[in-house]
């Protein structure tokens, strides 16, 4: 509504010769008309620009959030009856008592507002139904994928060397990335690096990555992977238990030396320490799983603190790797069940395929993996190494889109960390791997207006991430009920 200004000035007119003046001529009331109209007309554009402005700052495009719970992503503790004051896609005034006349305001009394999650290790577009097929690759499978995230207050993944030249075709991952898709953005490594013959293994739906035979070859690869300015540089350097050969050593720090040429980082699929301390000592920046062989030692902890290397522990795809041979209490739940592609529940949750996990020959040494990274997260953090919080979510149908996410959190506060330190490697600490720290990951003066509205507080449980409210994308609410809705 545009509010009414008076000027002060409305005095009663008077006929000039009421005051011994003479009225003009003819041509001078022409001349006084015109100066009158131009006088008008100049006072009502200064009226509705000034208008104009009132609405910016008051209009539909701002909205007042009051007396929330404010986990903001730094660290601290949660700051209780605070206001948010945003306007258009952007956070303008965090405070108290914040004055919310003439725009919409809405009260959360009772509810914890924290930033949206940011995945740091997904995969995107490959798995639909129980399939993990270069087929399912289309444009509307990556945004449905995209969209569940979004349900699921993750507003920003990063997809790790398997997406597909569809993706980059025709603007689409601009336009994803810059948030004009719906659905969650997505920042993407492009087509990662693997073994001939080896890891990742061509038949889940991992056939497009490059598989150098020598250094020569790698470098040329890297050189093409460049032109798509992929987020960052993914290989896998691991033999899957010796089932393969493991990526030559110089072949490995080829493609993180070239890369380097284009400011671009390495990150490594890794499951040996061995591994981990070379490829450290050529470069490499991000290790993208958890060391799982064996619990690390200081050598390692020193040489990932002096290179400044950030850790991914994925520690869900360790515990997706046995879990459901013992019907986990989330089961049943409907946070979970809404997350799974058509026809997984069945599958997951028959006793044949339960049987079938707990009668593996290496079921044991999957648990074993699962507690020795649980063990490798709580040394690293204390060490003061970055941590990102990231699932591998999406690499095949049991790795569930969204749900992971927070069932990560959860293992990574099993393993040591509180909530809230859960809560800012899933923020502030993603966003700045991801060089984006400077408009997200934080709830701050500035950035975007990108948070989760919850229930319940998850500093005093770290589950309560769950009893998800609404999700807001830059300043929008998400329509999730009109998208299949979770409910905790």
């Amino acid at each position: 509504m545009v509010p009414h200004f008076k000027t002060g000035c409305e005095s009663k007119e008077q006929p000039p010769h009421a005051f011994g003046i003479s009225p003009p001529s003819q041509e001078g009331v022409r001349k006084l008309f015109k100066i009158n109209y131009m006088y008008r007309l100049l006072l009502s554009i200064i009226f509705l620009a000034a208008c104009s402005d009132i609405e910016k700052q008051n209009g539909d495009n701002s909205l007042l959030l009051k007396n929330v719970t404010l986990i903001d992503g730094n660290g601290g503790q949660p700051r209780v009856n605070t206001d948010i004051l945003i306007q258009g896609d952007t956070i303008r005034t965090i405070g108290s008592d914040l004055d919310g006349s003439g725009i919409l305001s809405i009260d959360y009394v009772g509810k914890t507002i924290m930033p949206a999650l940011i995945s740091g290790h997904t995969h995107i577009g490959n798995l639909k139904g129980t399939t993990t097929i270069a087929g399912n690759y289309t444009r509307e499978n990556v945004l449905a994928q995209l969209n569940k995230y979004a349900r699921y207050g993750v507003l920003d993944v990063l997809t790790m060397g398997t997406d597909r030249a569809l993706l980059f075709e025709n603007g689409f991952y601009d336009s994803i990335k810059n948030g004009l898709e719906p659905g969650a953005r997505l920042y993407s490594a492009g087509r990662g690096f693997g073994t001939p013959a080896g890891m990742p293994p061509a038949d889940f739906a991992m056939d497009n990555v490059f598989r150098p035979y020598g250094v020569d070859q790698a470098r040329a690869q890297v050189d093409s992977l460049s032109k798509l300015k992929p987020a960052l540089i993914k290989m896998w350097v691991d033999n899957s238990g010796g089932k393969f050969p493991t990526m030559d050593s110089a072949v490995s720090a080829a493609i993180i030396s070239e890369g380097k040429k284009y400011n671009l980082r390495t990150a490594s699929h890794v499951y040996y320490q061995r591994d981990a301390k070379r490829l450290i000592r050529d470069g490499l920046k991000i290790i993208a799983h958890s060391i799982r062989d064996t619990i690390i030692d200081d050598e390692l902890l020193n040489l990932m603190k002096s290179n400044d290397v950030t850790y991914i522990p994925t520690l869900t795809l360790d515990e997706y790797a046995y879990v459901y041979a013992g019907k986990p209490s989330w089961l049943n739940d409907a946070f979970f069940r809404e997350s799974l592609e058509p026809g997984v529940y069945e599958k997951i949750s028959s006793e044949k395929y339960q049987e079938e996990i707990k009668n593996a020959p290496d079921y044991q040494k999957k648990i074993k993996a699962y507690e020795n990274a649980l063990r490798n997260l709580e040394k690293i953090f204390k060490a003061g190494i970055t941590v990102v919080m990231g699932t591998d979510s999406g690499a095949n149908p049991i790795r569930t889109q969204g749900f992971s996410e927070h069932l990560e959190l959860e293992l990574m506060v099993k393993a040591g960390l509180t909530p809230l330190q859960a809560i800012t490697a899933a923020t502030k600490n993603a966003a700045r791997m991801l060089e984006i720290g400077n408009k997200t990951g934080t709830l701050e003066s500035g950035k975007l207006a990108d948070f989760i509205i919850l229930e319940n507080n998850p500093a005093d449980n770290i589950r309560n991430t769950r009893s998800i409210v609404e999700v807001y994308k830059a300043g929008k609410k998400i329509n999730r009920s009109s998208q299949g809705a979770v409910n905790p």
